[in-house]
């Protein structure tokens, strides 16, 4: 049977670490580390995680400055509260919460973000440092991921590693970030042939594709360790009611793989952690402090 990696508790201890750091930062610095959050429309989803974030900053003793606009706000009136932002010297990170409504590009929006604000590690200068080995800021989501991985396997150098999903915000920056662990590193998706043979020579799988359970037990090498960033309702046994599945059959893998993120409480955690790891790493940058 394989060990439950407690994503919920690592991420406790990375927002002490971070809440720490505050302190340190604010004793140094003078002023706390500040997040803006910038949410249009009234997304109900999109709600409550800027609410959790929110909470997530007072906690940690960051300054968050949230920006909550109409739905109708114009394409030209959000670029250029993007401006006021990046030109603020309290705000050290930006994020928009995606979605935005459809009248808005949200390419355009998340590219007028100063790169050395993008704590959400979107932008291409984001992704592009990332791939070329340059100091920046990787997306949340992955970054938690790694985080997990060394703690629970230490070195990663020279494992095999397969993702599967190949998505901007964690498929493609995850294999970078594995890459640069020194793992051999495939990308599987919709198009990959035999995808349970690909999955089972790997030492480490990142399942990342938002289908649920589709990758099943029999898939993975035996002592796999298998990382679930997969969140999907499903109907549950209980008519009427539905629950959270990963993309990993749970269960069957966990009597083939060594460990295994559980669903809720693995991924998921980190990811709001992660982001207040980047807001007080960008306030350190922009300070000058180490």
């Amino acid at each position: 049977m394989a060990d439950i990696i407690d994503g919920k508790a690592f991420a406790a201890g990375l927002r002490e670490e971070v809440r720490e750091g505050v302190t340190a930062f604010a004793a140094k610095a003078g002023r706390a580390p500040g997040l803006a959050v910038v949410l249009v429309g009234e997304d109900p989803a999109s709600a409550v995680y800027v609410r959790s974030k929110h909470k997530a900053c007072v906690t940690a003793g960051m300054e968050s400055f949230e920006h909550h606009l109409p739905a109708e706000t114009s394409e030209a009136d959000l670029l250029a509260l993007i401006g006021q932002l990046n030109a603020d010297p309290a705000v050290d990170g930006i994020l928009v919460q995606l979605p935005l409504p459809k009248h808005i590009d949200e390419t355009k929006v998340i590219e007028a973000i100063d790169p050395d604000k993008d704590v959400d590690g979107f932008t291409t200068a984001s992704a592009g440092r990332l791939a070329t080995g340059q100091d920046g800021f990787v997306a949340c989501t992955p970054l938690g991921c790694l985080m997990l991985l060394k703690d629970r396997l230490g070195d990663l150098s020279g494992k095999s590693a397969v993702i599967v999903g190949r998505s901007n915000i964690v498929g493609k920056p995850m294999a970078m970030l594995l890459l640069k662990e020194s793992c051999t590193v495939t990308i599987a998706h919709s198009r990959t042939q035999d995808l349970a043979h690909v999955i089972g020579g790997a030492d480490i799988v990142v399942a990342a594709v938002g289908r649920p359970e589709m990758v099943k037990g029999a898939w993975l090498k035996p002592g796999a360790t298998v990382i679930d960033v997969g969140i999907n309702r499903v109907p549950a046994a209980e008519e009427g009611k539905t629950k959270l599945v990963g993309d990993v059959a749970f269960d069957e893998a966990m009597e083939v793989a060594a460990a295994v993120t559980p669903v809720p409480g693995g991924v998921g955690p980190m990811t709001i952690a992660c982001l207040l790891h980047n807001t007080l790493a960008a306030a350190k940058r922009r300070e000058g402090i180490a």
